[in-house]
């Protein structure tokens, strides 16, 4: 059952005091009917003022106006900043994040119904199209799921649907019965051919696999679902601990399905919790819960969220990874916060435990001068403080575009007690 939350976030900051009072939240619960209290906000919080979810989301139409306008002269989709501090472009020749900015701009049409949006995200998405054929790459869902699934929901647009099932027929040639999981990277190419797998499988693959059910929804073939569930039963065998973090790359071997390796690529360590792996996981359940109602799914995105609760900073924003060796003098990654609220919005619909205060820690903090720019500033993202991978040496401390995407899906999903059943 849905829920409605008060549409303001009333968290506040206590300077330098080390223990503060306990903050009384005001939530409205349709399952429960009942008020809810929050936990106590630690000293070193970052909230700092009273939050209002539609003045989050006018500011987030303000600063998407201004990049949009210089995104459509020169033609391209945003993704990050470069070191010099200039705007950094997604790779025409295929960009795993070059989906999210057009699905940012069908958000903003979602919320303020303005043309403008719609018109930018069909011409932005047209970029890549011609992706949707690729076989050499598992980003197709995030690619084509952010971008035109979100406008077919909006729309109706059945030549936007064509392209998404197109999209999962190119992603579903990747899986290996054997293994029962779509293979991540091509091991022949670039960093990857430098380390010994043969078939390694990420956590974020998680992301991909709601193509694959819309796909069945659409055409009413199950094969596309069938694949989605195989890979989410194996991944769920073994990607994960005992205190239900998971590692990030499993390796397997594609002639036996038996795992060779677990590894990480983009953590601290292998052994070591990768703030964003755990976000994709939790988001990924979540959804495989959405569309099979299989208890196990829900069970295991509960298991994820109370290690990321357990193991959350004082203001709800991860470090980049949970076990990096210099914390508290570690980057944030805002990118798996945003991740994580807008999944814990969508759990919270499912379960009889309320997610409510964390959800309001993590937007209140999101939502704050701390992590959101000002109009103008950071090159017209609306989100700062996000990481994209440490070891490689890249995207740190810096905006990116898929932080802003599912940072404007929390806030509607919040906004409106968006679940999508």
């Amino acid at each position: 059952m849905n829920k409605n939350y008060s549409y303001k976030l009333q968290l506040s900051y206590v300077g330098t005091i080390k223990f503060i009072f306990l903050l009384t939240l005001l939530l409205t619960s349709c399952k429960e009917n009942k008020d809810k209290v929050s936990d106590k906000i630690e000293a070193n919080s970052t909230i700092d003022e009273n939050i209002d979810v539609d003045q989050a989301l006018s500011n987030a139409v303000k600063q998407l106006e201004l990049q949009t306008e210089y995104a459509m002269k020169e033609n391209r989709i945003p993704r990050t900043v470069n070191p010099e501090g200039e705007m950094h472009w997604t790779n025409p020749k295929f960009d795993w994040t070059e989906g999210f900015y057009p699905g940012s701009l069908w958000y903003l049409y979602k919320y303020s119904k303005d043309d403008k949006w719609k018109n930018a995200a069909t011409s932005f998405q047209a970029m890549f199209e011609e992706h949707k054929n690729l076989t050499t790459n598992h980003d197709l869902g995030f690619v084509f799921n952010c971008s035109y699934g979100n406008g077919y929901d909006l729309t109706g647009n059945e030549d936007f649907m064509a392209v998404m099932i197109t999209a999962a027929n190119a992603l579903s040639t990747r899986f290996n019965p054997n293994v029962g999981c779509i293979k991540s990277w091509d091991v022949d190419r670039g960093w990857q051919s430098e380390r010994n797998w043969m078939f390694p499988v990420i956590i974020d693959n998680m992301m991909n696999l709601e193509l694959l059910f819309k796909a069945s929804e659409l055409t009413g073939d199950t094969k596309y679902k069938e694949i989605a569930i195989a890979h989410a039963n194996t991944t769920l065998k073994n990607h994960f601990r005992e205190d239900n973090s998971s590692y990030h790359v499993i390796d397997y071997d594609p002639n036996t399905g038996s795992v060779r390796n677990k590894e990480t690529a983009q953590g601290f360590a292998h052994e070591s919790a990768w703030a964003r792996g755990q976000a994709w996981g939790l988001y990924g359940y979540t959804v495989c819960y959405r569309y099979t109602k299989d208890e196990k799914y829900l069970d295991q995105a509960q298991k994820i969220a109370k290690f990321i609760y357990d193991n959350r900073p004082a203001d709800g924003i991860p470090y980049w990874d949970y076990n990096a060796d210099k914390i508290p003098n570690e980057p944030r990654d805002v990118s798996a916060a945003a991740i994580i609220a807008s999944a814990l919005i969508e759990l919270d619909g499912y379960t009889k435990e309320s997610y409510g205060a964390q959800i309001d820690e993590i937007l209140g903090s999101l939502a704050s001068e701390a992590y959101t720019a000002k109009i103008g500033e950071n090159n017209d993202f609306i989100l700062k403080h996000s990481v994209g991978s440490i070891p490689h040496g890249n995207e740190i401390d810096v905006p990116l575009n898929y932080a802003d995407y599912y940072y404007l899906e929390a806030l509607l999903r919040y906004k409106d007690d968006y679940v999508k059943n």
